[in-house]
């Protein structure tokens, strides 16, 4: 782990294998997150849907959105809205450092 000002970073997995895989789940901490490459950025969101806390990490990539393999809610992976909800899902930042991700471990506010 590392810390920049007051956001503790978690090294994940090699970018490669995110490349092949385009999605992923890991842990920080005790808390699931699933890993998306969405074009050449990665986004992380809590890997429980806050609708039915189905794993998205298990759902798909469409049209640029995660969607959710139970009820097939729609987020933006970057700012982890739902689709013509009011709900949304709790996204961490990330950033890539030699050919890493590394992801905050506590979500944005």
């Amino acid at each position: 782990m590392s810390e920049t000002g007051t956001q503790v970073w978690t090294a994940t997995v090699p970018f490669a294998d995110l490349v092949r895989r385009r999605k992923t789940r890991v842990e920080l901490g005790g808390r699931a997150v699933a890993l998306f490459l969405v074009g050449e950025r990665v986004f992380a969101l809590d890997d429980e849907c806050v609708h039915k806390g189905r794993s998205l990490s298990r759902g798909t990539l469409w049209q640029g959105q995660v969607v959710c393999p139970g009820h097939q809610w729609k987020f933006d992976p970057e700012t982890g809205a739902a689709e013509d909800r009011d709900d949304c899902q709790p996204v961490h930042d990330v950033r890539v450092v030699d050919g890493v991700v590394y992801v905050a471990v506590r979500p944005r506010s």
